[in-house]
């Protein structure tokens, strides 16, 4: 999670699958607590990929290391 808070990343569910899609994505983080419907088939798109997936606890948690106010359920790191 330290990478998250200086390296470049995207945050939010749309941008990014469309940064693993791209294959622009490294590594991703999912939010636990996030909706399943939300988080499973991100997840999947990133086992496709070949996208490592990190579980962080909380949606709060993800969002303050990504550095945004609002909870979010997934960031990308490019």
């Amino acid at each position: 999670m330290e990478s998250l808070k200086s390296a470049d990343k995207v945050v939010g569910l749309k941008q990014s699958r469309k940064a693993v899609q791209a294959g622009r994505a490294k590594r991703a983080y999912v939010a636990e607590d996030a909706d399943p419907w939300v988080i499973e088939p991100f997840a999947a798109l990133c086992e496709e990929r070949q996208v490592p997936v990190v579980q962080v606890p909380t949606m709060k948690e993800l969002a303050k290391s990504c550095h945004v106010e609002v909870p979010t359920a997934c960031a990308v790191l490019l």
